[in-house]
């Protein structure tokens, strides 16, 4: 599990491209720091096992067709910016909210309107996400636990908005985003498991 707490950016070295797969290698000393063969990292939101430690602080990773299908990763090449966490420590502060680091779908930024205290990011919902986006909830946006600003709809689709502070914009890759580009999103865990349970109304389903 993760919180959505960016523990530093990190930088795509290597990319391998298998057969319905990929192999990626990414440099993150502060995440590598106490890292070891089969701990989880998160990048860019998509919770991964590391698979090789590099002696320049990166590691490895496998990236199955599935993942590659339901996130924004095919897209990335060597010397793209991701955004790393390291997965949360029991006796550790819960900073954001619950990540599981399994990518619901891949948005688009729509629009980026700066200003001079913080900057509102505008991202086009997959149809099927958009039931569980309400203002004031949690998401996560390539690895990052955002409020949710702002929703609506348009001739462009579901949309919904994120207000960024300067520190955010710093240490994530959201600092350097542009309008088209794609972001991995998770919808808030909770949210999922209410809609099952009433759809399943309080009964077991088989």
């Amino acid at each position: 599990m993760f919180t959505g707490i960016v523990e530093e950016r990190g930088t795509i070295t290597a990319k391998d491209e298998l057969a319905e797969a990929a192999r990626l290698t990414v440099r993150g000393p502060t995440v590598t720091s106490d890292a070891a063969f089969g701990d989880s990292i998160a990048v860019n939101g998509v919770c991964l096992t590391v698979t090789e430690l590099t002696d320049d602080g990166g590691f490895t990773v496998d990236v199955m067709a599935e993942t590659l299908r339901r996130s924004s990763l095919a897209d990335l090449g060597v010397g793209a910016t991701v955004n790393l966490e390291r997965a949360m420590r029991a006796d550790g502060r819960f900073g954001g909210h619950i990540v599981q680091g399994h990518v619901d779908g891949v948005g688009t930024i729509a629009a980026i309107s700066p200003t001079p205290n913080w900057t509102v990011i505008r991202i086009v919902l997959p149809p099927a996400l958009s039931r569980y986006v309400v203002e004031k909830g949690s998401i996560t946006v390539d690895g990052v636990s955002l409020t949710v600003s702002g929703v609506g709809h348009d001739d462009g689709g579901s949309w919904f908005e994120i207000s960024l502070i300067p520190t955010t914009l710093e240490h994530t890759n959201l600092g350097q985003a542009q309008v088209g580009n794609p972001v991995n999103l998770e919808a808030d865990v909770i949210a999922k498991y209410v809609e099952r349970l009433t759809a399943a109304g309080g009964k077991d389903n088989d």
